[in-house]
């Protein structure tokens, strides 16, 4: 029996069968699996089957939670985010990007090294080194161009070769790519891209899943691993923006009777597939208006009543893609020649055919269609507003530091709940004052607004209206005119220059006065009982110099002296 096992086992090695099976991409990979008909039938251009073989000596496989995980990065954990500009329409590109988070305070720097930021405290706290992995010290020749042989690590985990890179250009990662059954491997830095044409990738919403791996020593180990769901339609991603004036809130689907709505169509198109398509639009408001065609994204529709309506556009554009088998004929057929018919899958609500025109054996025109749909409700709103008069405010004296003007506006619409004046530079640019208020106005729908402006000169005023679900405004620029800061001084000036010359007058009338009343005296006698008074002689002699135009004498002809006779 023993001999029997052994012939066996023989037999097996002899065979080549191994003990162990493999582990191929979709075991390493598969953690979401996908069905036999997509391997097979959505073949991605540079993309491989994960039925390959994986190279589980040069990249170790570890299960998610093993706990060699929490020592692949010094410092902590990495983590990768991936982002795509799904929704994608079937034949157009579609864009993964991978982004690399590393832990607090680590970078990388411009050689694809990763450093430390200077003074960026962790929970290690400062430091003092300078990398975490130095790639460029830990490379060896035959990793970049100009090398006569390059290593055998130096390689995906299907053994294929890296490819050898422009002049002195560095590599840190390697990011595996992975869905539909079928992976991509590129070489990056912290972040990686990669577009793929979807045209024969199935419809719906599908899985990308990404590995990072780093290098480690003469192997890699991973290091993150992350998956997005994005999404393959045959419908054109198709969103509308809808602006109206005086609309307070747009986001509500909720505007203003009498006043045109601003309808602008946003086709999602990152990779640029529509643009050489003529695109058409045909928009119904639901207001019994008819249909509306148009070549141009935007639109203006004015809703006349109260209510609500219900919007519905339709967007169709003509793009190049395989031809669909056309269906076996039930009854015989003329030979005169005829247009294939599309799938009924790939055919709108409300259409009975998709039109096809030849252009080769392989390839048509194929009309894509793209919808949307809205219900907006509309109401009435104040829908306009205007100054029809600016009068200055009359104040007693002494007047004030502001100055007060009223402003009479009219609006049109529903009656307003609220008025709003902002006071600006003449810009209207920088706002120097804002003031808000209650308010109550007729059906006449006048009312009067008062406002004070610090100091004079030019001035923005710009007065809002209103409700629960309208705003409107109108702006104006008022000149205020300046006080004459030195009428106060003046006033004083004036009232100091009359007291003088009613001083000056008293002076006159009392040096005449005196002059007429005094004796005459002989030079030669000077009593002494005058010298009394000669302070009081003095200052009436100077008092009446300048007054007195035939004495030309300044100073007295004599002296009173004793003796002198």
């Amino acid at each position: 029996m023993e001999s029997f096992f052994g012939v066996l086992g023989f037999l097996l090695l002899a065979s080549g069968l191994p003990l162990q099976e493999a582990k191929r991409f979709r075991d390493v990979l598969g953690h979401e699996q996908y069905p036999g008909h997509l391997r097979e039938h959505s073949q991605l251009r540079g993309w491989s089957s994960d039925e390959t073989e994986w190279n589980e000596n040069l990249y170790p496989v570890w299960k998610r939670g093993d706990g060699m995980w929490k020592s692949s990065w010094e410092g902590g954990r990495v983590q990768a985010v991936l982002t795509s500009d799904s929704p994608a329409l079937v034949g157009s590109n579609i864009t993964f990007v991978v982004n690399l988070v590393f832990p607090r305070c680590q970078k990388e720097d411009a050689n694809g090294n990763i450093v430390y930021e200077k003074n960026c405290r962790n929970d290690l706290g400062f430091t003092p080194d300078r990398y975490v992995y130095n790639w460029t010290a830990g490379a060896e020749d035959g990793d970049w161009e100009g090398s006569t042989s390059q290593s055998e690590h130096l390689e995906f985990p299907d053994g294929k070769p890296f490819p050898r890179p422009h002049g002195r250009k560095r590599w840190s990662f390697v990011y595996v790519f992975h869905t539909l059954g079928q992976y991509f491997q590129k070489l990056g830095r912290c972040s990686a891209r990669v577009s793929v044409n979807t045209t024969n990738m199935t419809l719906g919403h599908q899985v990308m899943e990404v590995t990072v791996f780093r290098r480690y020593g003469r192997a890699y180990i991973p290091i993150a691993q992350v998956k997005d769901v994005y999404a393959i339609t045959d419908q054109i991603p198709v969103f509308v923006t809808m602006s109206q004036k005086n609309d307070r809130n747009s986001s509500d689907e909720t505007f203003l009777r009498d006043l045109p709505i601003v309808f602008d169509v946003l086709i999602h198109d990152p990779s640029h597939f529509l643009n050489d398509t003529a695109i058409s639009y045909k928009w119904n408001f639901g207001d019994n208006t008819g249909l509306f065609v148009s070549n141009n994204h935007t639109l203006n529709h004015t809703y006349v009543l109260n209510g609500t309506f219900n919007l519905n556009l339709t967007v169709q554009a003509a793009v190049s893609g395989p031809c669909p088998s056309p269906s076996p004929p039930s009854t015989p057929t003329p030979p005169t020649p005829t247009r294939p018919t599309a799938s009924p899958s790939l055919m709108p609500t409300g259409y009975n055919s998709m039109e096809l025109s030849d252009i080769s054996s392989e390839n048509c025109q194929i009309n894509r269609y793209g919808y949307f749909r809205a219900t907006i409700t509309i109401v009435e709103g104040i829908v306009e507003v205007n100054i029809i008069q600016i009068a200055d405010v009359p104040v007693p004296m002494p007047q004030p530091v502001n100055s007060l003007m009223d402003f009479t506006v009219a609006c049109k619409g529903a009656a307003p709940t609220e008025v709003c004046t902002i006071v600006s530079d003449p810009t209207c640019r920088m706002a120097q004052s804002r003031v808000c208020s209650p308010v109550a106005v007729d059906q006449a729908c006048l009312l009067s607004v008062r406002r004070a402006f610090n100091g004079s000169g030019m001035f923005c005023v710009n007065v809002t209206l209103g409700d629960d679900t309208s705003l409107a405004f109108t702006s104006t620029l008022i000149a205020i005119p300046g006080k004459d800061p030195a009428s106060p001084l003046r006033m004083e000036n004036g009232v100091l220059i009359a007291i003088s010359c009613l001083a000056l007058l008293v002076t006159m009338v009392t040096i005449l006065l005196y002059k007429k009343h005094e004796a005459y005296k002989p030079i030669g006698n000077c009593p002494r009982k005058t010298v009394k008074d000669k302070s009081l002689s003095v200052f009436l002699s100077h008092a009446k110099a300048p007054f007195l135009q035939g004495n030309r004498e300044k100073d007295p002809l004599l002296q009173c002296k004793p003796g002198m006779s």
